[in-house]
């Protein structure tokens, strides 16, 4: 597939429409032409003949993107997209199955722009599931005028793809949104920047002064927590230590056995012990 995806064609790429224009110049393969360059990429992995079954097929490419213009994707994009799919198609098609190669190529060509649509169309996910995908493009297909489906026909594509009618409403909710720049649009005046919605979220962050505040507290407490610490005994420090400072806290029976005593020995020294680190705190 490398190969056949990295083919340079000899086509312009200054605009769209001169694009359109050359493919449209490239000749229509016959049924015996399709079917002999088609047995010789098959059989002989010949580049130039996979080369010239795309070359012949990228006005089809063209016509399909056509249809998708109203998704707000550039056509050229989708026309690149298609272009992929179409020699996906033709790495895998089989000559002696009796069909032509613009028939089988069509899955693999709409395959590849609906992927590109549902990717590109919206920031948030609109359709993740096969199922949800199909809704997608035939409520797309099946709005008949702007705004919101009728009932009757929220019912016509439920019956038409066996789905429920909830989920149909649900899909076109999703389809009905739209994105927003967070922070407005960069040629927005001042009074229409306003309605983005980084105006309207309260900045939480705290301000110079607060970060200085708090870390001169943090400083001090810190300060005053070692000085209280060094009022204790060697066995209190390590009690409140292994009890409070530690990352895997000790248990009481678990101090208790390393000194020596019962564990309501050790919940005796750790009250003392914190009373008088509160008390040397405080002064």
């Amino acid at each position: 597939m490398n190969q056949l995806t990295n083919l340079q064609f000899a086509l312009p790429t200054g605009s769209i429409e001169s694009y359109i224009s050359s493919v449209n110049q490239v000749p229509i393969l016959s049924l015996e032409e399709e079917q002999v360059l088609a047995r010789r990429f098959r059989e002989e992995e010949d580049i130039e003949a996979a080369r010239a079954l795309v070359m012949s097929h990228l006005r089809f490419v063209v016509k399909i993107a056509r249809g998708y213009n109203g998704y707000g994707l550039a056509q050229a994009d989708l026309i690149q997209e298609g272009n992929i799919g179409l020699m996906k198609a033709v790495k895998r098609f089989d000559p002696d199955v009796g069909v032509r190669l613009v028939s089988f190529a069509v899955h693999w060509v709409r395959a590849e722009m609906h992927e590109f649509i549902l990717k590109n169309w919206r920031i948030v996910k609109i359709a993740t599931t096969k199922a949800q995908r199909k809704l997608f493009f035939n409520i797309r297909s099946s709005k008949k005028r702007l705004g919101w489906l009728s009932q009757t026909e929220v019912n016509d594509v439920a019956e038409t793809l066996g789905v429920k009618a909830s989920e149909v409403v649900e899909m076109e909710k999703r389809m009905s949104n739209y994105d927003a720049s967070f922070d407005g649009a960069a040629n927005d005046d001042d009074e229409e920047s306003v309605y983005a919605p980084a105006f309207y979220v309260e900045n939480k962050s705290a301000g110079p002064e607060e970060l200085i505040e708090t870390a001169q507290l943090n400083e001090e407490s810190t300060n005053s927590l070692h000085t209280a610490l060094a009022l204790l005994d060697d066995r209190s420090k390590d009690i409140i230590a292994k009890r409070w400072l530690a990352e895997k806290k000790a248990t009481l029976h678990e101090l208790a056995a390393e000194h020596s005593v019962s564990a309501e020995r050790i919940r005796q020294i750790e009250n003392n012990a914190m009373k008088k680190l509160r008390e040397a705190i405080a002064a």
